[in-house]
């Protein structure tokens, strides 16, 4: 019998939108007969432990990117640009061991400079190949391609046509080794009777996840609608309840599934994954960018433009006018034939 490959899939740690999105790809492992271990940290790591409490996890080092409420978040990043090149040469060093003492075969790396290899075969996964940025754009740029051509393909998570990331997937110059293999979600679209009226969920970085989720509780403890507020935080078990609003921590899959579908509006940052889960859903949202991260602010005002999904900045916030914008809603991008994951994952037969 023919022993399994081993496929190592390690989504970064930053908010849990890697995590997430990473689901469906390591179902898909799962059922073409590949086995699968789970590197990464954090409340990634323990969405991924809560999602396959079966599967075999490596707990990883983080880029412990820290944000200064002083100064926008780009500035804050950019700061922090020198520990950034020196984490991914760390974890560059931190796979190499994680090769050869679990016999990896293959690497699926979601947004991990760090995470190739000349022995394996080695994959990155991002919908982002033009960086967002007010400044050093082009500089950023190449940095961003110089790393992406480190591995042997690079999987666009947005449709090769009509994208849902505008020119974040499509940029004019592109790098060689790109396979565009639609938003991927671990989701899925079902007929539920109507249960909240809103749905708010909290996700991203601190501080502004914890900022959003006050102002967000805040708004809907004074209305009448029947509210869930979803606080993003895997690693704690707690639910509230305050009239007609209902506050949890954190929910799986399939029970976030369930409720966006029983709610009639939803309130969330525009993060891809979050993006990618709406689409697939066909669901009303209003869309609420973590301030100064751009790609967020860009996708906001993108699918905004395109009336996609509605957006308000998170310092003027207004539940009122979200339920107005709620109003005109069109969902409009279609939706693409099937992937072949079989034919995907040939790259791993070499």
């Amino acid at each position: 019998m023919k022993a399994k490959k081993n496929i190592l899939v390690a989504p970064l740690n930053w908010g849990i939108g890697h995590a997430t999105r990473c689901i469906p790809i390591i179902n898909q492992l799962k059922e073409n007969d590949f086995n699968v271990i789970i590197a990464s940290s954090g409340r990634s790591l323990q969405l991924l432990v809560e999602e396959f409490p079966k599967n075999d996890f490596i707990k990883t080092s983080d880029y412990e990117i820290k944000y200064n409420n002083l100064f926008p978040l780009w500035i804050s990043i950019l700061m922090q640009t020198p520990k950034l090149f020196f984490k991914i040469k760390n974890e560059k060093k931190e796979l190499e061991k994680i090769i050869n003492d679990f016999n990896i075969d293959a690497v699926i790396s979601d947004s991990r400079f760090g995470f190739y290899s000349e022995k394996t075969t080695s994959i990155f996964i991002t919908h982002q190949l033009e960086i967002q940025s007010r400044f050093f754009k082009s500089f950023i740029q190449k940095i961003n391609y110089f790393f992406i051509n480190k591995f042997n393909e690079c999987w666009v998570l947005d449709y090769e046509n009509n994208g849902l990331a505008g020119q974040l997937s499509h940029p004019k110059k592109i790098v060689k080794h790109v396979k565009y293999i639609g938003p991927q979600s671990r989701l899925l679209k079902k007929n539920l009777q109507k249960k909240f009226d809103i749905i708010a969920i909290v996700s991203g970085p601190e501080p502004q996840r914890s900022i959003f989720e006050k102002i967000l509780i805040k708004e809907l403890k004074k209305s009448e609608k029947k509210s869930i507020v979803v606080q993003g935080k895997p690693e704690i078990k707690n639910k509230t309840k305050i009239k007609n609003l209902t506050i949890v921590s954190h929910l799986k899959s399939n029970e976030i599934n369930e409720v966006i579908l029983q709610s009639e509006l939803v309130i969330c940052r525009s993060g891809y994954s979050t993006i990618m889960d709406l689409h697939k859903l066909n669901k009303n949202a209003i869309l609420v960018p973590t301030p100064g991260q751009t790609e967020q602010e860009y996708l906001a005002n993108y699918l905004s433009k395109n009336n996609i999904f509605k957006y308000q900045k998170q310092k003027t916030f207004s539940l009122d006018l979200a339920i107005k914008q709620s109003n005109n809603f069109e969902h409009s991008i279609e939706k693409s034939d099937k992937l072949n994951w079989e034919k995907l994952f040939k790259i791993f037969e070499k």
